[in-house]
């Protein structure tokens, strides 16, 4: 008889129950406790794993937030809630909240700035010299360093103008337009490529539809997963309790 068959009772489960129960198999069951997302289960007389309520809440918390924040970020604060004081555990799990908050706010400045673009094309806006900006003035005003803007030009996501012959850049309604996109996706966690398709987009003077639907299930993605990290709320409180 091996320790999965341990009787489940009201204060200890077996490998296989606590498996059951969890919705978690056998093996998981077993790497989890060996990678120290659940405390280490204690041995019956017979050596067979005995776990317990407070595995099950740290199995339950563990797989909602392997949703809100993935995998290997939810077996780092599980793991080291246990060992923090109650005081710095909570704020660790506060913390997940404002991650979540900044990607939501980030994913709206996004939507946001695209909403924008797509009034200025609709708008014909002219150009004047005053709408000119040195890399100096748009680095500032959109809080990047200046190699940052050199860096989205060598990726083709901004061109600006050469105006002496020293190079110096200076940068057209267009540039400004397409770097303030640009940084807002990039805040928002857009990679490189998926901003390059944005601003193509803009180039071929299309509408953004595609663009903005997929920040709209970006949001839709992002409330998911706080519903998630709240839904384990109760069971890191009780870890948090025990640990």
């Amino acid at each position: 008889m091996s320790d999965d068959a341990l009787t489940r009772s009201p204060e200890h489960y077996g490998t296989a129950d606590i498996a059951r129960a969890s919705g978690y198999s056998v093996q998981q069951i077993r790497d989890l406790e060996r990678l120290g997302v659940i405390p280490g289960a204690e041995r019956a007389a017979n050596s067979y794993r005995r776990f317990t309520p407070e595995h099950l809440q740290a199995l339950r918390a563990y797989r909602s937030l392997a949703i809100a924040v993935g995998p290997v970020a939810a077996r780092r604060t599980l793991r080291e809630i246990r060992g923090l004081p109650p005081a710095d555990a909570a704020a660790m799990i506060s913390s997940l909240h404002v991650g979540l908050t900044k990607e939501r706010n980030d994913a709206l400045a996004a939507q946001q700035a695209l909403r924008a673009i797509q009034e200025e094309a609709r708008g014909e806006l002219g150009e004047t010299a005053g709408d000119f900006m040195t890399i100096t003035e748009l680095a500032g005003a959109l809080g990047v360093r200046p190699s940052t803007l050199r860096f989205w030009e060598l990726e083709g996501l901004i061109v600006p103008e050469r105006v002496t012959t020293l190079s110096a850049r200076r940068y057209p309604p267009a540039a400004i337009r397409e770097a303030r996109i640009t940084a807002a996706l990039r805040a928002a966690g857009y990679r490189i490529p998926a901003v390059r398709r944005t601003i193509d987009a803009i180039r071929r003077l299309e509408n953004l539809d595609d663009p903005l639907a997929a920040l709209h299930e970006r949001l839709a993605a992002i409330a998911q997963r706080t519903i998630a990290l709240l839904n384990a709320g109760t069971d890191l409180a009780q870890a948090i309790r025990t640990g």
